[in-house]
């Protein structure tokens, strides 16, 4: 019945759709290790750094990112990132992870019953849009400084709402964002997990004053002011909450 009643949603109709051939676009697990101290700490980084990540690539898993708060509400915690290029691809590519051997000790040690490593786990699965099928890393150049992320999601009061919010970016305001350098990461729309229905997007910036000015450039831009102030396109008719997450890339993160 379950089953049932979630192949009729519309989000389970999308992801039916994935599977049968329309153009591939990347699932993206977004999962906050929430922890209390430094030793929960330096156990979850030391397995996500000497664990997760050599497993990641072995399994064909990415990209992927490791983020840790700034200014985020809940914190401390370790935001991990894992892209996916299909459905399809998180199954396989977990089977792989659960037959490494070497993975398999280091899951061993995190999960030792003598020791926590975290106080909670939570995670997210997101659909990313048509306009960016998968996760763009910011360009490397050697040498230069990690970037500074921010995290983004917008709620909405029912499906058809967020589905609007959504084609709002598609149409004009994530193209804005690009013009203007804000360098996105993802932009996607949760299908599993809290909060719903909402989309969540990351930027990235070269550090928080140029994060501030960029925004501040957004703000007054004539294109997105003409945006916003197109009928049934206001935040009070098709948001309902926004919050944001001011994150920073771990030292071994290869997005960064």
């Amino acid at each position: 019945m379950q089953r049932r009643k979630f192949l009729a949603a519309p989000l389970g109709a999308g992801l039916l759709q994935a599977q049968a051939g329309a153009p591939k676009r990347a699932f993206i697990d977004l999962r906050y290790f929430k922890m209390r101290n430094g030793r929960q700490v330096e156990r979850t980084t030391n397995y996500l750094q000497k664990g997760w990540l050599p497993a990641a690539g072995r399994a064909g898993i990415g990209p992927v990112g490791f983020f840790s708060a700034v200014v985020a509400p809940d914190s401390p915690f370790i935001l991990s990132l894992a892209s996916y290029p299909s459905f399809a691809a998180i199954e396989a590519a977990h089977d792989k992870v659960a037959a490494d051997q070497e993975f398999q000790a280091a899951f061993e040690e995190f999960n030792s019953m003598a020791e926590t490593s975290y106080e909670r786990m939570e995670n997210s699965l997101l659909w990313a849009f048509p306009s960016m099928p998968a996760v763009e890393p910011p360009p490397q150049t050697p040498g230069r400084a990690a970037r500074l992320f921010e995290l983004r999601t917008y709620e909405s009061v029912n499906e058809k709402a967020s589905l609007r919010k959504v084609k709002m970016f598609e149409d004009g305001e994530a193209g804005i964002f690009r013009r203007l350098g804000m360098m996105p990461v993802f932009f996607a729309r949760s299908i599993i997990g809290p909060n719903q229905p909402s989309l969540s997007y990351m930027l990235s910036y070269d550090d928080l004053a140029a994060r501030d000015q960029l925004w501040r450039n957004f703000g007054a831009d004539p294109e997105w002011q003409k945006l916003r102030a197109q009928p049934g396109l206001s935040d009070a008719e098709i948001v309902s909450n926004i919050s944001n997450e001011i994150l920073r890339p771990l030292a071994f993160s290869p997005i960064r």
